[in-house]
């Protein structure tokens, strides 16, 4: 008798060793793809972009010197989704995607300071106008409200282009007395420095080419600020440089043939598939600017693709269904050493 439960005991007990085996394998490959896609891959991409660096200042006849350096990161668009529209699997998976490459981005690079360009949120066209008062101070705790500031010698200058729209194609009245008083304040620090604004640029797609050598597929005052409402603060700031937001792609424009205006890409794969963000080092006399490219969505998927695939023929080979590639590889090997 004793011996016949033991017989049965260990035939009943080497199926579920093989199923334990198997689900053991199939958490471990799905653990590390989650890892991989979720964590480290950020980590994988964002580790190869480097600061660019700015060449020292020198005077006639003297030894080159190097002036203080400000690392500013830029990223645009991000189109956060609120409580109207948007899909919530689209909301946590590229939401997600966002928060991952900023921590990643700040731990790996350590900027200083970050601007957020162009569109924050995603459906201010249903939200109504009128706001509660914990929300305004909230998001005025979080984005600072100040619209002149200066940080390590370089004055910044923050326009926000919904807010200068007037009647027809000019700048409201209350935006211009803000920008003129702005303008005053920076001809009395004779300071030279950025200009930073949603949008101005009259150009799409990656490493586009100057308006007047492509078609425009922006509308003027819409899309972009007017000419009139350009012009004018070109003339009151004088920037040396321009970076917007709300085209979702790089782009360059120089202004009167001088002043140039960077469009930052979207931050986000809601958006584009390749995300980006600008790194800017930035002394009082001189800037320099490259891109730090994000995880491609596509890349992800397909390494997810190839991930559940590697998962279906472990399972049909562990259960005898689908002959094992390693085991008909090493057959055919014994089968040539033989001959």
């Amino acid at each position: 008798m004793a011996r016949i439960g033991l017989g049965f005991g260990r035939w009943n007990f080497h199926p579920l060793k093989r199923k334990s085996s198997l689900l053991f394998k199939l958490i471990a490959v799905v653990f590390a793809v989650l890892l991989f896609c979720e964590f480290l891959i950020y980590y994988l991409v964002i580790f190869q972009c480097k600061w660019p660096d700015v060449k020292p200042t020198a005077d006639d006849g003297e030894q080159a010197t190097r002036e203080p350096v400000l690392k500013a990161m830029f990223l645009a668009d991000t189109h956060l989704l609120g409580e109207f529209l948007g899909h919530w699997l689209d909301k946590l998976r590229r939401e997600w995607q966002m928060e991952r490459a900023f921590q990643t981005a700040l731990w790996l690079l350590q900027p200083e300071v970050v601007f957020i360009l162009g569109d924050v949120f995603d459906e201010g066209k249903w939200s109504t106008p009128e706001m509660n008062i914990y929300k305004v101070k909230r998001f005025e705790k979080v984005f600072s409200s100040e619209r002149l500031f200066s940080w390590k010698g370089i004055n910044f200058v923050m326009v926000n282009s919904v807010a200068l729209k007037g009647d027809g194609c000019g700048i409201c009245s209350e935006a211009e007395a803000e920008l003129i008083d702005v303008s005053h304040r920076l001809n009395c620090s004779r300071e030279h420095y950025p200009l930073y604004r949603r949008s101005d640029a009259n150009c799409s797609g990656e490493d586009a080419a100057p308006p007047e050598e492509r078609n425009v597929p922006f509308k003027e005052n819409y899309d972009v600020l007017s000419r009139e409402a350009s012009q004018k603060l070109l003339w009151w700031l004088q920037p040396r440089l321009v970076l917007s937001g709300h085209t979702h792609s790089a782009c360059e424009v120089h202004h009167e043939g001088r002043v140039p205006e960077l469009s930052v890409p979207s931050f986000s794969w809601r958006n584009r598939n390749n995300p980006s963000f600008i790194m800017g080092s930035i002394t009082p006399t001189d800037y320099a600017l490259s891109k730090c490219y994000l995880p491609r969505e596509h890349m992800v998927l397909i390494i997810y693709c190839g991930a559940v695939g590697f998962l279906v023929v472990l399972t049909l080979t562990h259960f005898g269904l689908l002959a094992s590639p390693f085991l008909s590889g090493s057959n055919l090997l014994r089968k040539h050493k033989t001959r």
